[in-house]
């Protein structure tokens, strides 16, 4: 079981004797800016800076493998906040195993990279270097030491999310105000104009263009973003013989053209023109895309959730007298970045055992995850579904937070996966679609998971599946999109690296992952580097090579499921996560089985009695001692 999660590379605590190392959860703070005027009022300190500084710190980021995805107006507000550091010759600038939040650009001078004493490369001027600082608060992974007398830029990662956020919110906001003075659509709920707003492009006119052509055939509206265009027609041929054309009238920005082409392909009635000295901006949706993201949001909305409160009345009646003090710890089931969870008896009813999550309150404020801490209680408290694990009640005394769980005797399957090394076709769809399950669930309440892995599924005493830990899971304000980086390396999803905002799309993309690694053994994109991994990421899954062991139709997939766009993932669109469950490889699959449990699963686990831990594996005891106390109030509410 994974107890939070901490920026650290790789957990230590899986079994000595394994090869395979559980894969550990990392996160920034969560931003803690609340609206999009905050945003825009942020205002951070601009250095001055030579054309020259400019241009080399520009060349050098759209250089770097990572940070090249950045667009030109974030790529300017980047180098404007940009400080200048010097460091003198033989001097460290960035130090193995030290914590970083800067990402440098060198403008003079050399460095030399060591890892683990072992030389690596030397940089020069006009290279990024300690970018994955950018992402979360992480421990630097090499030393990086002056050759000679250094001149660098700096900037600290706050700053530099705060811009990407800034950048993709405000261009969020701006274009679904667009969309609402567009009578199409005018009256559709706020969440589908978010999607819409994300699926426009921008694309660019000169003066004398012509957007679109009288009588051509046409699927595409445009809203102006920018300048204007002039609408004319054809003159009737008998009062012309020259083809000249009549002037009808001017459009602005704001203006939009073209909207019936999305109810159906449309004969353009009049030419568009740009017409402006400084060009034309438009925002674009073709028919396809349109249609693709016009699912039925009614029907999702309109489901009923009150199963979900009535059960949770039960489970609170249920353990309303049950004291802290009234459980007896069994045994340790798992280790992790905020503590340990812990087979437990209640002394009142031997018959039943917990899992009980304690939590260092110390070591959740030193990594500024409160947020994420609090959001989990939420989430699971309102939970009410046979894939997801339930939470009965929360303890909290002055050093610790207590999570009082359903216990998953059957152990994680991560242990099953690594002792087996991969599984079979029939194995791996079975545990995928207690995931879809799960996602189904979670999705329809615009709650996205974040951390899908093996190593947070769990086995129950008869072989089915719940996600556990919640550390990262978060509920979205209208479908709108969220940007704190979080989730394990190996399964963060593109959009989430490059800052660019996520929903649960992202979910989509680690089910794909979550598949490649059942079936193989390994995620795809891995790599003993962080950085690397998030190279490889970038690179997309179509420059990834798959095993024969993976069939056409999973390998199909898993494709669909890992498109680098989040709005062409499958389970994203129209049909929703039932496009996922339609899916060839899901052909002749018992869903209703699944859902009922009557389907027989493919590993059912050995589990004696109530406190059986033989499924999972062993771990020392806590030898950290107590941890400080923490009385500032921050977890009033668990």
């Amino acid at each position: 079981v994974s107890v939070g999660s901490h920026p650290v590379q790789r957990s230590l605590h899986a079994a000595l004797d394994a090869d395979k190392e559980r894969a550990q959860g990392i996160s920034a703070e969560p931003q803690s800016l609340r609206s999009i005027q905050d945003l825009i009022q942020t205002k951070f300190q601009e250095y001055p800076k030579s054309d020259r500084s400019r241009e080399l710190i520009k060349q050098a980021i759209q250089d770097n493998d990572f940070m090249k995805n950045l667009e030109t107006v974030q790529i300017k507000e980047i180098t404007d906040c940009m400080y200048p550091v010097e460091y003198a010759q033989d001097s460290l600038i960035i130090k193995e195993g030290d914590v970083g939040s800067v990402v440098y650009v060198m403008e003079e001078g050399k460095v030399e990279v060591t890892k683990e004493n072992k030389f690596l490369c030397t940089l020069g001027p006009g290279k990024v270097f300690g970018e994955l600082a950018i992402l979360y608060n992480c421990t630097r992974t090499a030393t990086v030491k002056a050759v000679s007398d250094c001149k660098l830029w700096a900037i600290e990662r706050q700053c530099f999310q705060t811009i990407m956020m800034r950048t993709g919110l405000v261009r969020q906001s701006e274009y679904t105000e667009f969309l609402k003075s567009v009578p199409t659509f005018r009256k559709l709920p706020e969440e589908t104009l978010v999607k819409i707003s994300d699926v426009l492009e921008e694309t660019t006119y000169a003066q004398g263009d012509y957007i679109i052509r009288q009588g051509a055939r046409g699927d595409t509206f445009f809203i102006i973003s920018k300048g204007t265009v002039k609408v004319t027609r054809k003159a009737p041929e008998e009062a012309s013989s020259t083809g000249e054309e009549i002037f009808i009238r001017t459009l602005h920005r704001g203006d939009f053209f073209g909207e019936k082409a999305l109810q159906g392909e449309e004969c353009r009635t009049a030419n568009i023109i740009a017409d402006d000295p400084e060009g034309v901006t438009c925002l674009v949706i073709d028919r396809d895309s349109f249609n693709q993201l016009m699912s039925n949001i009614d029907e999702i909305r309109g489901k009923q959730y009150d199963e979900d409160v009535g059960a949770r009345q039960r489970i609170n009646e249920e353990f309303a007298n049950l004291k802290l003090s009234d459980l007896r710890v069994i045994a340790t089931l798992g280790v992790g970045g905020f503590g340990r969870v812990e087979l437990v008896q209640s002394m009142q009813d031997p018959m039943r055992s917990f899992a009980l999550k304690v939590m260092k309150k110390a070591q959740i404020v030193e990594t500024r995850q409160q947020q994420h801490i609090m959001s989990e209680k939420m989430i699971l408290e309102e939970a009410n579904c046979d894939f997801i694990i339930k939470l009965y009640k929360t303890f909290k005394d002055r050093k610790y937070l207590y999570m009082l769980l359903e216990p998953c005797l059957g152990g994680e399957l991560w242990t099953i996966l690594r002792d087996r090394g991969n599984f079979d076709d029939t194995t791996t769809r079975f545990y995928t679609a207690c995931v879809v399950e799960a996602f189904d669930y979670l999705h329809a309440r615009n709650i996205i998971y974040r951390d899908l892995k093996p190593e947070n599924m769990l086995l129950d005493v008869q072989g089915y599946i719940k996600l556990v830990d919640f550390g990262f899971a978060k509920k979205l304000v209208n479908g709108r999109k969220t940007w704190t980086f979080c989730g394990t390396p190996e399964y963060v999803a593109p959009e989430v690296i490059l800052n660019r905002g996520h929903d649960i799309s992202a979910d989509y993309w680690s089910l794909g992952v979550l598949m490649f690694e059942l079936l193989t053994g390994a995620p795809p994109f891995t790599d003993p580097d962080f950085m690397k991994t998030y190279n490889i990421i970038l690179k997309g899954i179509d420059a990834i090579d798959f095993p024969r062991c993976i069939t056409r139709n999973a390998t199909a997939l898993i494709k669909k499921l890992c498109r680098d766009n989040p709005n062409e993932r499958l389970g994203y669109g129209k049909g929703g996560i039932r496009d996922i469950m339609k899916h060839k490889w899901f052909d002749g699959f018992n869903w209703e089985g699944l859902h009922t449990r009557t389907l027989k699963p493919p590993i059912i686990p050995q589990v004696r009695h109530m406190t059986d831990t033989s499924n999972f594996d062993r771990y020392p005891p806590d030898t950290d001692g107590p941890p400080p106390d923490d009385m500032t109030g921050w977890d009033a509410n668990f």
